[in-house]
């Protein structure tokens, strides 16, 4: 292997895609928030929403998924060249989305090879290892990539009617991952830390969590049994808060590495319970878009990047970095001025927006200040990863 590869920033896949998803999803909010107005192929809205779906969100889902598998299996973890390949192919994607004319097209090859790639990555220790409890996370990831696919096959016939319907796709899947990780870790997470029982999830509960905002992300790709779809993902956000119910601890509220996931869960699930609402009654789909695209995935990622890149490098995890909890508020802030946005127009609409993507932003850039550098160095206590 090259020593290029040998670098301790290819030993585990968090550690770069970790850093370059703090960086990219504080550079495009920025963007979007101040007026970037994307391509004449990929315009405004658009990229915006792209972006963030398969490009912040989409790469913090790869970079769990292909550190976590390792622990699940006990397998050697994705790095060196192969884990250098994907991120340029993430990479490649970002730039040519900035490209006009072809640059769209050949984001949308290299973005879905992106996510194939990584599915093949996890399906490699899942297969060989028999790890049947996994197979849904690498369909998942293989359904992740074909919402990407579909997304720039309709862009390319110009189908805008069908667009929107292509990007809630991408995010109900990112959802469906959120309620996966979130029911491996947050019950698990509370319990070591506070000292209490574990509480197991019913199998039935822990497919759900995935499979119901699966089938609701496919039915809408391709807009078909619309009212299906919008029951599915109502039940999905009912399921998230009785699971939320059934974890919740008093005492987490005095520790923000897990209060930091119950509330990405929370508004992760009262989203997909507003996009179920929004097939009867449509002003209520910016609501739910919102929360689970700043609320679920802003919140729950900073969090999620936050506690386990600590302990993959070999860092005490309680209590965090000082500053890590004012990055938590920062996108908690995020949050709530972007949903108000929901609900305003005209300057204070616009006002909004901004406010919301600096904030975003800059829990983003506090994170990326103080990780990246425990990021590209080996573990502080010596161990492999």
């Amino acid at each position: 292997m090259s020593k290029l590869f040998t670098h301790p920033v290819w030993a585990m896949a968090f550690r770069p895609l970790y850093s370059l998803a703090a960086l990219y999803g504080a550079l495009s909010i920025l963007l979007w928030g101040f007026g970037y107005q994307g391509t004449g192929e990929l315009p405004s809205f658009y990229w915006h929403a792209h972006e963030m779906i398969w490009g912040y969100a989409g790469l913090v889902v790869v970079a769990f998924l292909l550190t976590a598998v390792a622990t699940w299996t006990s397998q050697p973890p994705t790095r060196g060249g192969v884990l250098a390949g994907l991120t340029a192919l993430w990479l490649l994607a970002r730039i040519c989305a900035f490209i006009p004319t072809w640059g769209t097209d050949v984001s949308g090859v290299f973005g879905t090879l992106f996510f194939w790639y990584a599915a093949v990555c996890m399906a490699i220790p899942v297969v060989r290892t028999k790890n049947k409890r996994n197979y849904a996370a690498v369909f998942a990831l293989f359904v992740l990539g074909g919402t990407h696919m579909v997304f720039h096959l309709r862009l390319h016939a110009h189908d805008y009617a069908a667009l929107l319907g292509g990007l809630q796709a991408g995010l109900i899947v990112v959802a469906g991952f959120i309620g996966l990780i979130g029911t491996r870790i947050i019950s698990f997470f509370t319990s070591k830390r506070l000292n209490v029982p574990q509480i197991p999830s019913p199998a039935w509960m822990a497919h759900a969590a995935l499979w119901l905002p699966v089938i609701t992300a496919m039915l809408m790709a391709h807009q078909m049994l619309l009212p299906v779809a919008a029951l599915c993902a109502f039940a999905a956000g009912i399921i998230s808060l009785v699971q939320l119910y059934r974890w919740w601890y008093k005492a987490v509220l005095k520790e923000p590495m897990l209060w930091i996931l119950f509330a990405g869960y929370l508004f992760t699930g009262l989203g997909l319970m507003a996009v179920g609402m929004s097939y009867f009654q449509p002003s209520f789909l910016s609501l739910g878009v919102h929360l689970i695209g700043v609320g679920g995935i802003g919140v729950l990622t900073l969090g999620m990047m936050a506690r386990t890149a600590l302990g993959h490098t070999g860092n005490a995890i309680y209590p965090p970095p000082k500053v890590i909890p004012v990055a938590f508020w920062l996108m908690m802030a995020a949050t709530a001025v972007r949903v108000l946005a929901a609900f305003v127009g005209g300057t204070a609409y616009n006002h909004s927006i901004r406010c919301s993507a600096a904030l975003f932003a800059l829990a983003l850039l506090l994170y990326a200040w103080k990780y990246i550098p425990w990021l590209i160095r080996p573990r502080v206590d010596g161990r492999p990863g």
